[in-house]
């Protein structure tokens, strides 16, 4: 019942900038977050920025100050505007709703590759 579609993803060169969209659709209720998360090959998934329901925003620490996450919680949507790309941002990333409050649920997108070129 619920789908998320992500867009965005690309080859651009370090220094150069991406943006990264996500919209949940379907039966939505109580949302608590959304975000991204990121792998590369070789590692765990990490993540990356999220924006609470309320407003609230968290930010990797290999991220803050070159990547800002925004939200539309109206549309259900989340976008990541990253900066100042680096080689070591390439990975795929995933968009990631939670939702429910104490008892939650993840939702999951199909990921979109990010590749940073030195």
């Amino acid at each position: 019942q619920v789908q998320l579609v992500e867009s965005g993803g690309g080859l651009v060169q370090a220094g150069g900038s991406l943006r990264l969209s996500c919209a949940a659709s379907g039966s939505i209720f109580s949302i608590n977050y959304m975000g991204w998360y990121r792998q590369a090959p070789g590692k765990q998934r990490e993540l990356v920025a999220r924006v609470s329901s309320g407003g609230i925003l968290n930010y990797a620490d290999s991220v803050k100050g070159r990547f800002t996450i925004s939200r539309d919680n109206a549309k259900n949507t989340v976008n990541l505007v990253m900066n100042s790309l680096k080689p070591e941002d390439t990975a795929v990333y995933y968009c990631n709703l939670r939702t429910g409050n104490l008892v939650y649920s993840d939702y999951w997108g199909q990921g979109t590759q990010v590749t940073v070129s030195s």
